[in-house]
């Protein structure tokens, strides 16, 4: 899966199987699952808006795509382990006849294989984690009228989770990460919390199990590779890419095997960073080849 965000829409790019509670949602094979902003305005018929929107990326009807009226520099993404998040959140229509167009849309992906009941069941487990979040913020309902949930696996990696309820692998990483991402996103969205462009969190273990928040700005590591080196993409969007000429898998502190790539500069390279941000569906070995020649 690689995910990026180009004119006021998020991507995720892969082979997936996929549920979505969207516009023309429901369970099949796609390569693209979307978020994408709308005008406060908005008044177009969604499904048709959606087509046309998919068609100028070139992605045709092999997509799920969910609608927002929050910006996506308010977006937040959350990975724990072999689990990414993304949420954009709003709270301005929790119930009718408030009809103003924020809304709570959440994508999960996994890097590992999923059943299609467990796909259904991470919608299940979002929803009871955005609720959670809400009560916790004290707001009286459970979300809004207009909310929308995608949940998506790498479709050609076995089916290695039959369940996602709270207490499985999968889903206590969903729960959590909704449970911390929703108020960082509402943060955002309401001017509490500014930033500039999309925030990344990561579940750390290092120094005890928390949430962290990466920011560029003031890194008190740079430079941890080389002077001039570009740190856009100090969370990468290929890891875990398994090229043993780039990382290697490392015994995790909490058991089983993760993959390490600390020593990996490939996309702190100036040219390469400037690429991906121009080509950003650029495959590793177009990145390499780019690498060689410079």
């Amino acid at each position: 899966m690689t995910y990026f965000v180009r004119d006021d829409t998020l991507l995720l790019r892969g082979r997936f199987r996929a549920a979505s509670t969207g516009i023309n949602g429901g369970i099949t094979d796609v390569t693209t699952v979307l978020n994408h902003t709308v005008p406060h305005d908005f008044c177009d018929e969604p499904r048709r808006y959606l087509d046309l929107l998919a068609a100028r990326h070139g992605l045709f009807r092999e997509y799920f795509g969910l609608l927002t009226a929050v910006d996506m520099r308010h977006l937040c993404v959350l990975q724990y382990d072999f689990v990414t998040v993304f949420i954009t959140a709003g709270v301005t229509n929790p119930t009718p006849p408030i009809t103003a167009p924020h809304t709570i849309n959440i994508i999960a992906h996994s890097r590992e294989g999923m059943c299609d009941a467990a796909l259904l069941e991470t919608i299940v487990t979002v929803t009871g984690a955005k609720a959670q979040a809400l009560h916790d913020l004290g707001y009286d309902f459970p979300g809004t009228t207009t909310d929308a949930v995608a949940v998506a696996c790498e479709r050609d990696a076995a089916p290695v989770h039959t369940y996602a309820g709270t207490l499985t692998e999968v889903g206590r990483r969903v729960h959590a990460a909704v449970l911390y991402g929703v108020p960082e996103a509402l943060a955002r969205q309401q001017g509490e919390i500014r930033r500039s462009g999309p925030s990344f969190f990561i579940y750390s273990r290092y120094g005890g199990e928390h949430w962290l928040e990466w920011e560029k700005e003031g890194c008190p590591y740079y430079p941890c590779h080389f002077p001039g080196q570009r740190c856009d993409y100090c969370y990468c969007p290929c890891y875990p890419c398994t090229d043993e000429e780039l990382g290697e898998w490392v015994e995790s502190s909490n058991g089983g095997r993760i993959w390490g790539c600390a020593s990996c500069t490939l996309l702190h390279i100036p040219e390469v960073a400037d690429y991906v941000k121009r080509n950003p569906e650029a495959t590793l070995a177009e990145l390499k080849r780019l690498r060689d020649r410079l």
